[in-house]
């Protein structure tokens, strides 16, 4: 009987190819502009596609059902599943049943979320780690009447902190933090050993202006830098609170935003995989967050698919 988790960490590195999309735009765009979307970072090269689950978004597995529905070889990657959105037997069952109806290329990426946004689906927000552990147990142990997938369905934890990069590496096959700077990576490598797969998503931004650049960079972290789990996060790393405040310093915002030309970007993610990630995510952040950016993933697809 096929589980979720258990192919390895070096299994799901192998699957996901070096560099992968991150897209926020793909859940504003109707199901036939998302599908043309996907064919295209198919044709570009791109081997995974992530997309996020936000409050107010589109539901996570219909969401992924109609991008796997759409398209014909990428791997379709939430980054991530709120737990707080579905129970352990709901997401173990949505899992298995698109696992099984494509094989090999639906990977769970599952998180705790954040206060704010489980308050707002009406629930309260547990201990993360102790509250994760608690939810993997249940899905391991939910049954399922469909059939099983042919084999495991890769696992990924959103991990920032130390204790949930350990249980990433313990319970699942890869880690998966997002909005963090290059030093983060090799903290996170260390923390899950050389088995599991580390996933790195990284923000992008493909102007030359410092000024036009860091406008949509700031727009996009503004709301991450006032969530807790990112701002802690930041100050482990060892960013005073003057960085983080006011919708974060340039000096912030470009440590955790990539931007300038092709050769910036690609070597910002060579960064991250010199630091041992395994697999970056990248997320090219344009004025509209309904554009998925083709054309500037199109300019940087030589450059990264070569890393």
């Amino acid at each position: 009987m096929a589980g979720i988790g258990g192919i390895g960490g070096r299994a799901l590195a192998a699957r996901l190819g070096r560099v992968g999309v991150w897209s926020f735009a793909l859940q504003r765009l109707t199901a036939a502009n998302a599908a043309a979307a996907m064919r295209e970072f198919e044709h570009l090269g791109y081997p995974t596609v992530w997309m996020p689950e936000s409050v107010g978004s589109k539901e996570v597995f219909a969401h992924a059902a109609l991008l796997l529905a759409g398209s014909e070889r990428a791997i379709v990657a939430p980054g991530i599943a709120s737990i707080y959105a579905r129970d352990p037997m709901a997401m173990a069952g949505g899992t298995k049943a698109l696992a099984e109806a494509y094989p090999g290329r639906f990977v769970l990426g599952i998180g705790v979320s954040h206060a704010p946004s489980v308050e707002t689906r009406g629930h309260e927000y547990g201990k993360p780690v102790e509250t994760m552990r608690a939810y993997l147990d249940a899905m391991a142990a939910a049954s399922y009447a469909g059939p099983e997938p042919a084999e495991p369905v890769p696992l990924v934890l959103a991990s920032l902190g130390p204790r949930m990069l350990e249980l990433a590496a313990e319970r699942a096959d890869g880690a998966h933090p997002y909005f963090v700077p290059v030093e983060h990576t090799p903290i996170a490598r260390k923390a899950v050993g050389a088995e599991c797969c580390l996933a790195v998503e990284q923000t992008a931004v493909l102007s030359t202006d410092p000024d036009a650049a860091r406008r949509v960079g700031r727009a996009f972290a503004r709301h991450y830098l006032a969530l807790p789990n990112y701002a802690n996060n930041l100050r482990r790393l060892g960013w005073p609170d003057e960085d983080i405040a006011n919708d974060g310093s340039d000096r912030l915002i470009d440590a955790v935003v990539a931007w300038g030309d092709v050769d910036a970007i690609v070597a910002r993610v060579k960064a991250h995989l010199d630091g041992g990630a395994d697999h970056v995510c990248v997320q090219l952040r344009v004025e509209s967050s309904a554009d998925p950016a083709l054309a500037g993933y199109a300019e940087l697809a030589a450059g990264l698919l070569a890393l």
